[in-house]
């Protein structure tokens, strides 16, 4: 007798991530408006104040496989929650910050072990347990969740030119600590079973089948084999994978953050318009992190490498602006660097998941944001010094162009399709 099906509490644990996603990096990728209403009152150098985002992708990163862990091993509602109230209130306190070192401590560490906690590593964890055959599908809207962030740098520069960057703070870190805390607590369960469910909304029939064609198509015992993080460091599609987060995630996608609205107001775009350009870059990014769902039909290497090879295009456009009378440029820029990038950014997470998914997940994806880390502590400084030191941006754009081809060479190598049957076209 055929089981029945039922309602997929799934969709309720996707809302739920998203959401999640949503509020978490608002507090963070906000920064790139913050950025120069900080230079302007305290008068710090670009880079001196770019540290503050530095320090908060480091700690980002060095917690992350700890995060990781943790949704492993406990109920993740109670871990996001956490999360959520200390990312909340880190992010409101940075209001009373006065020098930097307030800064590098509430924004820089207190905020950034919150979104850690509850942030991409228990959420991709989470739902790897939820969805199996949508993988690309779900990660394309966990990303655009992660774009939709990046929408509220608008809303952010309205709060900081009509009421101030301090009023700013508060607003985003209370809303964000009294939204997410709550809706996880009520709504999050860690795996299908808790609500006698199976994957994807699959039937018991269907589940058993996709178990049984998994075992028989896996090359090479890949899928068959029990993916600890020490496996999976002894394997060098890991370390492949490890160092695009590093560099793609790490010093592309942290450079376009947190300076992305300083390479508008530098030609002479006014603060609302630059915040309005890194708006569409956020709604773009997550229109290309829905569209990276094509993968999982066409194959992810069909799809990212081309897909990189735009980017690096329209990122190669930015060189090119002058003035602000060229208005079509960044919008140009904005979108198709969104798009690219958000797509890249949906396979990338989807085939670690083909490649690595099991109980140690948590831990392999909390490795793989540490290497995300490690790029995204050096790139912002890095990228405001050489300002300072050339007053022009040229030197990063060809460092963001190059970042782009070596991220296409290495995922190449990476070959998914050759190790794991959801990764081949289909």
């Amino acid at each position: 007798m055929r089981t029945r099906r039922r309602f997929f509490y799934g969709w309720v644990i996707l809302a739920v991530a998203f959401l999640t996603i949503v509020g978490g990096y608002v507090c963070r990728n906000t920064f790139s408006v913050f950025y120069p209403a900080l230079v302007d009152e305290f008068g710090w150098s670009r880079a001196d104040t770019a540290i503050i985002f530095s320090i908060n992708v480091l700690v980002y990163g060095i917690v992350a496989p700890f995060a990781g862990a943790l949704a492993d091993r406990f109920r993740p509602r109670y871990v996001l929650a956490a999360g959520a109230v200390l990312m909340g209130a880190g992010t409101a306190a940075c209001s009373v910050a006065t020098a930097p070192g307030h800064f590098y401590l509430l924004y820089g560490v207190v905020a950034a072990i919150g979104l850690s906690v509850a942030g991409w590593a228990p959420v991709a964890t989470l739902l790897t347990n939820w969805f199996h055959r949508r993988r690309a599908l779900v990660f394309g809207i966990l990303g655009a969740a992660f774009g939709s962030s990046l929408v509220a740098s608008y809303l952010a520069q309205y709060l900081i030119t009509m009421f101030g960057w301090r009023t700013a703070y508060v607003s985003i870190g209370l809303f964000i600590a009294l939204l997410v805390a709550p809706m996880c607590i009520i709504f999050v369960r860690r795996t299908p079973a808790d609500k006698g469910l199976f994957p994807d909304g699959m039937t018991r029939e269907e589940a058993a089948a996709l178990t049984q064609s998994t075992e028989v198509h896996a090359d090479s015992g890949w899928h068959s084999r029990k993916w600890t993080l020490g496996a999976a460091m002894r394997t060098r599609q890991f370390w492949l994978l490890f160092t695009i987060w590093l560099v793609s995630m790490g010093i592309v996608e942290q450079i376009a953050i947190s300076h992305h609205v300083y390479f508008y107001l530098d030609v002479g775009y006014a603060p609302l318009t630059a915040a309005t350009f890194f708006s569409l870059f956020g709604v773009s990014f997550a229109l290309g992190n829905v569209s990276g769902a094509i993968s999982d039909h066409i194959g992810r290497e069909r799809f990212f490498i081309p897909a990189c090879l735009a980017c690096a295009g329209f990122v190669s456009l930015y060189s090119l602006m002058r003035d602000a009378t060229t208005m079509w440029l960044p919008l140009v820029i904005a979108t198709g660097f969104g798009l690219t990038f958000g797509s890249l950014c949906c396979v990338l997470n989807a085939t670690l998941a083909d490649l690595f998914q099991g109980e140690h997940y948590g831990r392999i994806v909390g490795c793989m944001i540490a290497g995300f880390g490690a790029g995204g502590t050096i790139s912002p400084w890095l990228a405001g010094r050489l300002h300072d030191v050339t007053d022009s941006y040229q030197i990063t754009y060809g460092l963001l162009v190059a970042s782009l081809l070596a991220t296409a060479v290495m995922f190449w190598l990476v070959a998914p399709r050759k190790l794991n049957p959801a990764a081949r076209p289909r």
